[in-house]
């Protein structure tokens, strides 16, 4: 089954940049530059940001749903960050190089399957799994630390 891995909206987070550094930290935000590559993935560009780069690491509510699995985690987003546009299938360099956790959720906001694996198998999970129809979406975790990653949709 086909899939699309959407990134998070950089109109989204935009504004953060603007904001002091006081301000970011009232809103339970820092701003950082990047020491260390890779590291530190964008969740708009879905690529590491280089050494030097301005983040912002900020909450970010990935899981809005009224359902139990209402959740959200700590992301990065890279100041000016191009807006990736994966292509159908297309899983990029910074899912493929990690350990992925991938939680897949019906209609209803219920997990009803989930996995841990090497970003090089996540193509072939995601696509796999989309092969179900109660499955209506997946989140894909980056799982050392937790962190929210993208969201996969089937392509129907």
């Amino acid at each position: 089954m086909h899939f699309q891995i959407k990134p998070l909206p950089a109109d989204a987070f935009s504004h953060l940049f603007e904001l002091s550094d006081t301000a970011l930290k009232e809103s339970g935000a820092v701003r950082e530059v990047v020491t260390a590559y890779p590291g530190t993935p964008c969740r708009v560009s879905l690529d590491d940001a280089q050494i030097g780069e301005t983040v912002i690491l900020c909450n970010y509510k990935h899981q809005p749903a009224k359902s139990p699995y209402q959740s959200s985690h700590a992301i990065f987003v890279r100041k000016n960050a191009p807006q990736a546009a994966p292509a159908i299938n297309e899983v990029p360099n910074v899912i493929r190089s990690r350990l992925i956790s991938l939680r897949f959720f019906d209609s209803n906001h219920m997990i009803i399957l989930a996995d841990v694996m090497d970003g090089n198998d996540v193509a072939q999970a995601i696509s796999n799994a989309f092969e179900d129809p109660a499955i209506a979406y997946a989140h894909i975790h980056f799982a050392k630390p937790g962190c929210f990653a993208a969201a996969a949709y089937p392509v129907r």
